[in-house]
This record gives structure tokens, C-alpha cells and sequence, in this order.
């Protein structure tokens, strides 16, 4: 069984005060001081393409738009040159935004589909479903929230499947606006998402839901009761509830962008434990992990799994069954 989360959150185009520019540009991220920058001078991303092409250089709008979306992030020093034009066209001070280049920070992570972890064939047929939810494309942008830490609860049954998640999660808002998350679960068999149940906990309240039985996969939205502002804490708790669990193998969250730390607890009925688990992460699905370690699973079938600071990857629980 396979989790992940998607970031939900509506677009904002207010207008760049002086102060918001003046912040942006002494504390980055190079993405948000760029934006800002774009806004205060009223131009196109068009006319900043053609500003810059009568400076001898030569960008794509796209390349500008995934730079001020934080989708990527200049790669230095090839890029120098063209952020040094960009500084003259915004009229910028010098070097004001060359110095937030520097190498890719792990919140401005290139979040491109070639750069995120590899997911199977049920993963991709799953994430079509994305596209029904405003604001999400299907390609995962994150660009609302930081993940700070995620608290799983797994209940697994005697026949190995699991039977309840309760997934505890906080992040911090990165600028104003995000008002929520999107999940994306995918399960062992289409039973197990015919018959899902997702509850709301502390914090949110359950929005659209829409399942894919042909892929064993769902999304769910998890709404907030406010929008967020820069840097505000959020914790929240939500609960899937299977009524017809297949044995799972596994049991991992795919995790998008950098964590402080994602913890795993697992209860397995003292009857029917498994003969062995195993804390793995890998880089993505179908490689060797390059973290293996052997779990305790007490007589009271209880086990903990622990991932401090996780870079994107697949982290998580592999169990052998007899």
C-alpha cells in the first residue's frame, strides 16, 4: 500500500508592494524574489523574453515561468549570465538575484517529472484523477507548503492487509494562500478503494473524493478552515478505513520534498506476524534500497520505523509473510 500527498492551494496575482520585493530579495527563495520582481514592473513574461533577447540573451517563457514558479531553479554558473540580464531588465540591483542562486535549495528542489522519484504503471493511471481538482495539474508542483513532519498509524489485520491509516501531518505555508492538500493513495486491489472510507480528523474536513478502481487508486482533498499565511504551522489529521484489505507486501509514502522527519508505527495482530520488517528507503520504485534495516515486531505486534531528515524518496516498511 502506497501513499502520497499533493499540495492544493489557489494562485494569487496581487500586486508586489516595495516592502514584498525588498523582502524577497534579502531572504529568497530566488523563485519568490523573481516573481515579485516580474510583478512590480508590469511585464509579461513575453516582454521580459524580448527585453532580455535585446541584451543578447535568449530564454524560453517557459523556462521563466517554471524559474518564477520554483518548478526549477537556475543552474549555476551557465545560468549567471541570463539572471544578470534579468537583474538590468527588472532593474534590480546588481547581483541581487544572483546571489539566491547558488545550488539548488532543498525547498526549491527541480520538481520536473524526470527528477521525482519513479512510480509504477498503477501510480501514473492513478494520478490522471489530479486533473479533476482545481489548481493541480499532474505534474506535482508543491509550491504552496513545505512538508515539515508526517505521523503514520498502520493497523494491519491477520491476513496481512491493511485495515486503517491514520496519517498526522504538519507543514508550513512558504507564502500566503494554501487553503489545503490533495492525497493520493494507492492500494493493493480494487476492493480496497471500492470500499474506502476517508474520514477527517483535527484540523481539515474532507472535500471531493474520487476513486479509480481499474488502478487501486484514489484522491481525496483535505481542506482547511482558513487560507495560510507565510510561514504559519498547520497539523492535521485524517483517517482511510479499509473494509475489505488485500496482504500488502509493503507499506511507503512517496515523499516529494525534503521532511525533517516521518515516522511509522505499525500494529500487526500478535497472531499473525510477519516473519520479518524491514525500514527501506530507495531513490524509486524498483531499485535496491539504499537504506535496509531489520525492525523489532514485539509478541504484541507492535513495530516503529523512524526516517529523520528525508530527502524525495520512497521511504517505508517492507514485510515478509510466510
Amino acid at each position: 500500500m502506497r501513499h502520497e500527498i499533493q499540495v492544493v492551494g489557489r494562485d494569487r496575482a496581487d500586486s508586489a508592494s516595495p516592502g514584498d520585493l525588498a523582502h524577497a530579495l534579502r531572504y529568497g527563495p530566488f523563485s519568490r524574489a523573481l516573481a515579485e520582481a516580474i510583478r512590480r514592473r508590469g511585464l509579461s513574461l513575453a516582454r521580459v523574453c524580448a527585453h532580455l533577447k535585446s541584451h543578447d540573451v535568449a530564454i524560453a517563457q517557459s523556462t521563466l515561468s517554471y524559474w518564477q514558479r520554483g518548478l526549477r531553479h537556475p543552474a549555476a554558473p551557465r545560468a549567471l549570465d541570463t539572471v544578470r540580464a534579468l537583474e538590468r531588465v527588472l532593474r534590480l540591483p546588481e547581483d541581487s538575484l544572483v546571489v539566491l542562486v547558488g545550488p539548488a535549495p532543498h525547498h526549491e528542489l527541480d520538481r520536473r517529472v524526470a527528477s521525482i522519484p519513479e512510480l509504477s504503471e498503477s501510480w501514473t493511471r492513478t494520478g490522471v484523477l489530479l486533473g479533476e481538482f482545481d489548481g493541480v495539474s499532474g505534474v506535482p508542483c508543491n509550491s504552496e507548503l513545505d512538508v515539515v513532519t508526517v505521523f503514520d498509524e498502520v493497523r494491519l489485520t491477520g491476513d496481512g492487509g491493511i485495515s486503517e491509516l491514520v496519517s498526522t501531518m504538519a507543514v508550513r505555508a512558504r507564502r500566503p494562500g494554501p487553503d489545503g492538500f490533495v492525497v493520493t493513495h494507492q492500494a493493493e486491489a480494487p476492493d480496497d478503494i471500492a470500499t474506502a472510507r476517508v474520514l477527517a480528523g483535527e484540523g481539515c474536513r474532507v472535500g471531493r473524493v474520487r476513486r479509480q478502481p481499474s488502478s487501486a487508486g484514489m484522491v481525496f482533498e483535505l481542506l482547511f478552515d482558513r487560507r495560510l499565511t507565510e510561514g504559519d504551522v498547520h497539523v492535521f489529521t485524517s483517517t482511510l478505513v479499509f473494509t475489505t484489505p488485500a496482504r500488502t507486501p509493503t507499506f511507503y509514502r512517496v515523499v516529494r520534498g525534503p521532511m525533517q522527519a516521518y515516522l511509522i508505527r505499525l500494529h500487526f495482530d500478535p497472531a499473525a506476524l510477519p516473519v520479518r520488517c524491514t525500514r527501506v528507503e530507495r531513490p524509486r520504485e524498483g531499485l535496491a534500497p539504499t537504506v535496509s534495516e531489520r525492525l523489532l515486531c514485539g509478541a504484541d505486534g507492535f513495530a516503529c520505523a523512524y526516517f529523520g531528515s528525508v530527502d524525495p524518496s520512497i521511504a517505508g516498511v517492507d514485510f515478509l509473510w510466510e
